[in-house]
């Protein structure tokens, strides 16, 4: 019998999206009201579907972060619609030596991060802390703001987008991972 390897360990520990919202304290109702919300087009569940494998999204969270309350419900709901991907959540601050093997830049412990595992708890990939086009705009225009105005501006940016940038990174992630273990003859 093949021992589990430490992702596979750590992945099946982790918790999974429902159950690590029953843990939420900071912004409970911000991350309940979200994941209710939270919608998946026909057409990404489509393409989602037809990323070949079977995939394993491993979150890295905090409940406190204002990005994580924002995504993470649209990747749970996206995952809840995919029978190949399983998401799961784990604590960014305990779990050090993984946040620092995924950092943005290089540098910083920005949250959230989605690894992507295959069935073998191989990685194929990560993203994160956000969507793109949003991180180019903090990283520039919006560093250069107080942080109390940058802030409501992440925060409308969600609320105009209802998760659809992030849908379609997610996706294309997922593609991409496909992608590159098919390259490595790793995909059945």
């Amino acid at each position: 019998m093949t021992r589990p390897t430490l992702h596979g360990e750590r992945f099946e520990s982790a918790l999974t999206f429902p159950s690590y919202l029953e843990t939420v304290e900071r912004n409970e109702g911000l991350w309940r009201s979200i994941y209710e919300r939270a919608q998946v087009p026909a057409g990404v569940v489509q393409d989602g579907r037809a990323v070949p494998g079977r995939w394993r999204l491993l979150a890295l969270s905090e409940d406190w972060c204002g990005d994580a309350v924002n995504i993470l419900p649209v990747i749970a709901r996206l995952a809840e619609t995919l029978p190949d991907v399983e998401l799961r959540v784990l604590s960014r601050d305990e779990n050090p030596d993984l946040m620092d093997a995924h950092l943005t830049d290089g540098r910083s412990r920005s949250i959230p991060v989605v690894i992507v595992y295959d069935d073998r708890y191989r990685e194929f990939g990560w993203w994160g802390p956000r969507p793109r086009e949003l991180q180019r705009w903090v990283k520039a225009d919006g560093m250069q703001l107080e942080t109390g105005t940058r802030y409501a501006q992440v925060r409308r940016f969600y609320a105009r987008d209802r998760g659809r940038v992030i849908l379609a990174e997610m996706v294309e992630l997922l593609r991409g991972a496909a992608e590159a273990a098919a390259r490595d003859g790793e995909l059945e």
